[in-house]
Parts: C-alpha cells; sequence; structure tokens
C-alpha cells in the first residue's frame, strides 16, 4: 500500500493519478483515496474545507474507480455479416 507522502510527492512532480496507480500497482481510485482521504466514487459529499485538501481533483473522480467501456468503431465480422446480407438481399431483389 503506497503512502500518502509517497502519492503527493508523485502527483507534485506532476504524474496523474492512472500513471501513478499504474507504477505502484495499485487501482487509481485507491490512490486517490490514500493521498486525499476521500473515495474517488463520488459517492460522499465533500465540505468545502476537504476540497482544499492536496491531491483532489475538482471533478470526474468516478473515471478512476470505473473507466469508460471500450466500444469499438468497427468490427471486421460485423462488415462481412452486413455484405453477406446485401448480397444475398440483392439476389432475391433479382429472382423476383
Amino acid at each position: 500500500m503506497p503512502s500518502k507522502e509517497q502519492v503527493l510527492r508523485l502527483l507534485g512532480l506532476g504524474h496523474g493519478y492512472g500513471e501513478i496507480a499504474r507504477r505502484l500497482d495499485v487501482p487509481a481510485g485507491q490512490v486517490y483515496l490514500v493521498a486525499t482521504g476521500i473515495p474517488a466514487d463520488g459517492g460522499g459529499t465533500v465540505t468545502r474545507a476537504q476540497r482544499q485538501r492536496p491531491g483532489m481533483l475538482r471533478s470526474r473522480t468516478q473515471r478512476l474507480v470505473n473507466p469508460r467501456e471500450v466500444n469499438p468503431v468497427a468490427r471486421e465480422d460485423v462488415h462481412a455479416w452486413v455484405r453477406s446480407r446485401a448480397r444475398s438481399e440483392r439476389a432475391a431483389e433479382e429472382g423476383r
């Protein structure tokens, strides 16, 4: 488990939470919790005083615990299926 001082030092050197997490082999949300004492999932209310803590992010901390899903833009197997369906529809239309 990384220490608060270790995480804050890395933040001070310009590293982001994701990079620190990879370096220390700890989830990014856990690194944020160690640095700030505040869970990254946004489950609680953060006071004005807590917002002033070193390492606090203004927003978007949820992404540290729930990274976005990967949605591939294109899949060749789907394109092949669509081409096959188009050919079969064309052949059916020509056969009428």
